[in-house]
This record gives structure tokens, C-alpha cells and sequence, in this order.
């Protein structure tokens, strides 16, 4: 692999896996948030206004910056049976094809989620439940997320287009898992 592009690829996945693991630490509020609410609730009586809607509202991230990391570690759905079965080559072929078609539908995401975390900002958008918090800044997720996985799907490309055949397997490394 060229020098440029093997430095692209470990700068792009560096960070991805990085924002996956605060995404993964988003669940140390979650949890906690999800007790409170449940005990408050049910225990007292007394349930907030404010626990279910936090824990929806850090759902959308934990989901959206963990995407990018998880098709570096090949965990989003594929046909395994069909690939498993197929040579090697055969696998390199298709994963060659697939990045461009992923590319190509976070262009056609970013081209429309864009916008609306534009317009977002602009009217300072709240949930307009009871508690109100301001969700402007969660819709930024979605476009930011869609260019990283696009920036991924490239770096993936570039793994299989110089021949890492670590690209291509199904299932990552038990120890790149836990890293």
C-alpha cells in the first residue's frame, strides 16, 4: 500500500475507533439514567420528566459514531453463508464493489440529513417535551456520522484495493475486538 494511503487508512480507523469507545461510554450514563428512571418510577412513584428522554436522545449517537468503527471490524450484516462459500477473490470482488455502493448512499444521506441539522441550528430546535432539551446539537450527529462512515467504507477500499487480506475476512480478530 502506498505510504499516503496507508497513513489515510490507520488516521481514518484511529479515530473511529476512538469515537466508538466514547460512544461505548455513552451507556455509563445510559445505565445509570435507565436505574434511576425505573427505581423512581416504580419504587416511588415519582418518575422524572427527564430520564426516558436523555436515554433516547444518547441512544442516536451511541448507535450512529459506533457504525463507522463496526464495518471497519466487519460487524454489520452480510451474507456470510454466500461469502464463507465463495474464494477469496470472489470475496475481494464483492468487498471492491460494496465500498462504492456504501459511499455512495452516505453522499446521498449527507445531501439530505445535512440540511436539516442545518436548519436545526438555526431555530435552536428543542423536543418540546415537559423537560425541553435543545436536540439541535444531537442532529449534527447524523451528518458527521455519514462522513465518517463514508471516510471507513474508503479506508476499507483502500485495504482491499492493495491486497490486506485482513480486509476481507468475515470476522475480525478476537483481540482488535476488545482493543
Amino acid at each position: 500500500m502506498p505510504p499516503i494511503a496507508s497513513h489515510y487508512v490507520r488516521a481514518v480507523t484511529a479515530l473511529n475507533r476512538t469515537l466508538f469507545r466514547i460512544a461505548a461510554a455513552l451507556m455509563f450514563v445510559v445505565v445509570p439514567v435507565m436505574l434511576y428512571e425505573v427505581v423512581a418510577r416504580y419504587a416511588f412513584d415519582a418518575p422524572t420528566t427527564w430520564g426516558m428522554e436523555l436515554a433516547t436522545l444518547l441512544f442516536g449517537p451511541y448507535f450512529l459514531l459506533g457504525g463507522p468503527y463496526l464495518l471497519h471490524l466487519h460487524g454489520h450484516v452480510n451474507l456470510d453463508l454466500v461469502r464463507r462459500a465463495l474464494p477469496l477473490r470472489w470475496n475481494r470482488i464483492f468487498e471492491l464493489m460494496n465500498q462504492p455502493v456504501i459511499i455512495l448512499f452516505c453522499g446521498i444521506l449527507l445531501y439530505y440529513s445535512w440540511p436539516l441539522a442545518m436548519q436545526a441550528w438555526e431555530f435552536g430546535e428543542t423536543s418540546f417535551s415537559a423537560w425541553n432539551p435543545p436536540i439541535w446539537p444531537l442532529k449534527f450527529a447524523i451528518p458527521v456520522s455519514v462522513v465518517l462512515m463514508a471516510a471507513q467504507s474508503f479506508a476499507e477500499f483502500l485495504r482491499v484495493l492493495f491486497g490486506e487480506t485482513a480486509a476481507i475476512v468475515q470476522e475480525p480478530p478476537a483481540a482488535e475486538i476488545a482493543a
